[in-house]
């Protein structure tokens, strides 16, 4: 047997352990180089700011961006993301056999042209619902899904109205034998999971759901006037360049500031995905979370079960560590606030029409003490006539009237 050295071994190990270290140390260079340059923008953003947002506000409106915002693939659904499944679900969407009676689909309530709501004050499917309908505008990445937070991911919740008895009143096995008997949804379903449908309906019926949800993943609201405000700030321009409105410009003061909306309405997307009785509306016998965790925990579909893409454990911690309270009585999740001129009328039985409507209400309570859970009486913000107006223009700059999502024609699946 012929005796081969490891030096080439050794020196390529060592030639990959250098690259490394010089990778690693590239890669804190560019951290730093990132973090001061973001430092460098706050710094030169307040200069030229100065009279009108301190440094302190700069912060908290750049929190609000970018927009759009980058969205990791689901982990707990393997189709996340793909193609293939994108397309399935965009066909499936829009297909009127996913309802018992054959004459609805899911997007008979989540409209594409209303910004994927119904402007209905609840919901109507077979039967009317008692909660309005949500839009599925910029649901990637969400940790709880509906106003009670019932689903731990965005497939098992489109999985939820399709059986629902007042919604689209189907079955596992009447999606399961649509998807087998139909040579075209077959064929995108082969295609996005690898394998015919199963002969178990219940897999082909969750299977469903994340197709559903990779097309629904897909679902970003367009850049508004204060996206473009945000990122000309980010960059120190001057306030002459701004093209935004003062009495945007003083709404957003108090959005951020004395209003208290950040301590809800955080991030790029202007929700912190958590859940809080605001008494926005006057129905003070829907449980809301309290009910929503015991659903949840109660669902063979929810991130503990077997269905879970996330063989790491990972996704499911949260969902272990829930426990209903007393104190969630009546929460529903906070909402996000783009698009929202199109999405009326507002609050979780649609009972407020207009966005003075919901800033009147706000300007009477205090927002801190509106998150005790001690009892203690709230002291209400006391916001003037003009304050208001003002805020409602700041809301209003956060929506947009252009529609990214567009229909795309596939072809058929060969």
């Amino acid at each position: 047997m012929t005796h081969r050295s490891n030096a080439p071994r050794r020196t390529a190990s060592r030639l990959a352990l250098r690259i490394a270290g010089a990778a690693i140390s590239a890669g804190c260079a560019l951290m730093a180089w990132s973090s001061l340059a973001e430092e460098n923008a706050i710094t030169a953003a307040a200069k030229s700011a100065t009279s009108i947002f301190t440094e302190s506000e700069i912060r908290r409106i750049l929190s609000h961006g970018p927009w759009p915002a980058p969205a990791p693939a689901d982990p707990t659904n393997r189709v996340s993301g793909k193609r293939e499944a994108i397309e399935l679900g965009t066909h499936l969407f829009f297909d009127q056999r996913l309802s018992g009676s054959g004459t609805l689909s899911c997007a008979s309530c989540h409209v594409p042209e209303r910004n994927w709501t119904d402007n209905r004050r609840r919901g109507a499917g077979m039967a009317e619902l008692e909660r309005n309908t949500p839009t599925l505008s910029n649901l990637a990445a969400g940790r709880w899904y509906g106003w009670d937070g019932a689903a731990d991911s965005l497939w098992s919740q489109s999985l939820r109205p399709i059986v629902d008895s007042r919604e689209l009143a189907s079955s596992p096995r009447q999606i399961a034998q649509l998807i087998r008997g139909d040579d075209q949804l077959s064929c995108r379903y082969r295609k996005a999971f690898g394998a015919q449908p199963a002969t178990d309906d219940e897999t082909v019926f969750v299977n469903v759901g994340k197709a559903l949800a990779a097309f629904q993943e897909t679902l970003t609201s367009g850049r508004t006037s204060f996206d473009h405000f945000r990122d000309a700030l980010s960059r120190g321009a001057p306030p002459t360049s701004w093209r935004y409105s003062e009495t945007a410009q003083r709404g957003l003061k108090l959005f951020i500031g004395k209003g208290g909306c950040t301590n809800c309405h955080a991030g790029p997307n202007f929700t912190n995905g958590e859940f809080f009785n605001t008494g926005l509306t006057k129905n003070t016998s829907d449980p809301g979370r309290q009910a929503g965790i015991q659903r949840l925990a109660k669902s063979h579909l929810n991130l503990l079960g077997a269905f879970n893409d996330d063989t790491t454990g990972t996704s499911a911690a949260r969902t272990r560590a829930l426990s209903p309270a007393k104190e969630n009585f009546g929460e529903v999740k906070v909402p996000s606030l783009r698009n929202l001129m199109l999405t009326t009328p507002y609050g979780r039985d649609g009972s407020i029409d207009t966005l003075a409507d919901v800033v009147k209400h706000y300007a009477t309570i205090d927002p801190v003490r509106l998150h005790a859970k001690d009892g203690q009486p709230a002291m209400p913000l006391n916001l003037s006539a003009r304050e208001q107006s003002d805020l409602v223009v700041f809301l209003e700059s956060l929506s947009t009237f252009s529609n990214p999502w567009r229909p795309e024609e596939d072809g058929p699946c060969r």
